[in-house]
């Protein structure tokens, strides 16, 4: 709309998502969408599904599929635990982070049963992989920032940038 002073916005809510009704803030659209309104200086509000951007943050009744260790049977925890592990072996450090730490708990802190014992093995292997990845990258990352511009034209092929001027 534009008016002698310019753009003017328009009066309405202005909706992102599944329905364009004013609803009050934190209100229940659908199963999957709560809006929320973000006023401006400017009048206009903008309408967030935040339900698609914070699914754990709000409760409802299909808040989305959580993994909740608890729910699962001990076979299902060690076969998740496994595939974790093998993974961080495919150059994905990051899934012996996440075994670690989604599994400590089960691993040391749970009441004893019967695959325990394996998975503390496969959390204890996963602390090592991502300590030697840790421990291999920071080494790699300093020697190559402290080299890089000796060098000369093997440093600037290694660069996935390269910086300007005199080092």
């Amino acid at each position: 709309m534009r008016t002698e002073e310019g753009l003017q916005a328009p009066e309405a809510p202005v909706a992102l998502g599944a329905s364009a009704l004013r609803k009050e803030e934190g209100e229940a659209v659908g199963d999957d969408l709560y809006l929320l309104r973000l006023p401006y200086d400017s009048g206009v509000r903008l309408e967030i599904p935040t339900r698609l951007l914070f699914p754990a943050a709000l409760p409802g009744p299909s808040s989305g599929p959580r993994m909740n260790l608890e729910r699962v049977s001990n076979e299902e925890k060690l076969n998740l635990c496994r595939k974790y592990y093998l993974g961080g072996f495919a150059l994905l450090p990051f899934l012996w982070l996440v075994n670690v730490l989604w599994f400590f708990r089960e691993a040391f802190l749970a009441p004893a049963y019967e695959e325990q014992g394996q998975i503390k093995g496969y959390v204890w292997r996963s602390a090592l992989g991502l300590v030697f990845w840790l421990v291999a990258l920071t080494s790699w990352i300093t020697v190559f920032q402290i080299n890089r511009a000796r060098w000369g034209a093997l440093g600037d092929y290694l660069s996935f940038t390269i910086p300007l001027g005199i080092p």
